[in-house]
């Protein structure tokens, strides 16, 4: 039996792996207490290595359970200064917040959004013929496909590609959509 282990409670002074489990009933607690207040980012974590580090040592240890309490401490220390060293040289970690994200140019949509008022918008689909305000509804507003959009409309694919350009071509020409381009 080792020095160390003549300090523990008389059930506990057992060699092997209830040795060990006699230590680490004992100290875990006063471990991982150490950790936290110490801001060890993952105190479980690392109070695991540090029995890890202490059981191949055990049968080493002298000075009795001051000595072991001491060697248990030594290396939790040792840990907790390689996590501060680790985490000095790591980034900060933030969390995302979407309200701040502002990384990026505002979207082609936003900015058209923001210029015309819906009502300016139904005003210029009224000025379109029937069939090419759905197709521009379906496929602009709805998010459809070509393909679904003339299921939609019971026409092909082809009809649709064509009522769309003469759509868009039709806007292009209103002065309203103009003046909208221009600035």
């Amino acid at each position: 039996m080792t020095d160390a282990l003549t300090g523990l409670a008389p059930g506990d002074q057992a060699t092997g792996s209830s040795g060990f489990s006699a230590v680490y009933r004992t100290y875990a607690s006063q471990v991982l207490g150490y950790l936290t207040a110490r801001g060890v980012e993952d105190p479980e974590a690392a109070m695991q290595e540090v029995f890890l580090s202490v059981l191949p040592r055990l049968g080493t240890i002298h000075g009795g359970s001051a000595g072991l309490r001491t060697f248990i401490f030594s290396v939790a220390h040792a840990r907790m200064v390689d996590d501060q060293r680790r985490q000095s040289r790591t980034p900060a970690k933030l969390p995302f917040e979407p309200g701040l994200g502002q990384r990026e140019d505002p979207s082609a949509e936003a900015e058209a959004l923001e210029r015309i008022s819906p009502q300016e918008v139904l005003d210029l689909l009224d000025g379109l013929p029937r069939d090419q305000r759905e197709v521009l509804v379906l496929r602009l507003v709805a998010g459809l496909t070509v393909e679904q959009s003339a299921d939609a409309m019971g026409k092909s694919s082809g009809a649709v590609k064509q009522l769309q350009r003469r759509a868009l071509g039709k806007l292009r020409e209103l002065s309203a959509v103009k003046e909208y381009l221009s600035s």
